[in-house]
Order: structure tokens, then sequence, then C-alpha cells
């Protein structure tokens, strides 16, 4: 598995967890989902993501075309 893919399944899971944690206990865990949101969003425009940065240092996983 690339980083990128790592990537993608990490923020998935974020915005998953975090709206279903905005739908049953609080509302401001919605931030979190924006978070996310406009991280991959700048990732998209320049290829800079710091969890590829992080697993690439921890030496998890092939790398992929995230710029680290």
């Amino acid at each position: 598995m690339t980083i990128d893919r790592i990537v993608l399944a990490f923020a998935g899971s974020l915005v998953l967890l975090s709206l279903a944690l905005g739908l049953l206990v609080n509302q401001y865990w919605f931030v979190l989902t924006g978070f996310v949101g406009l991280n991959l969003l700048q990732s998209a425009f320049t290829g800079f993501c710091p969890l590829a940065l992080i697993l690439k240092k921890l030496g998890w996983a092939a790398p992929g075309a995230a710029f680290c």
C-alpha cells in the first residue's frame, strides 16, 4: 500500500468518524470534518501532505506521489 492510499483511507476514516461524533455527541466535531476537507483541498493544489511526511519518516509504506 502506498503512502497516498494510506492518506486517503485515513482522511476518509476521520471524516466518517467526525460526522458520527458530530451527530451523536456534539456538533463541534464537525470542525474536524472541515479541517480534513481543507487539508485535502490544499494538498490537491500543492501536493504537500503532513501525514504523508510523517508516514515517510516512520518508514511505514512505499512512497507515492505525495510531496514530502
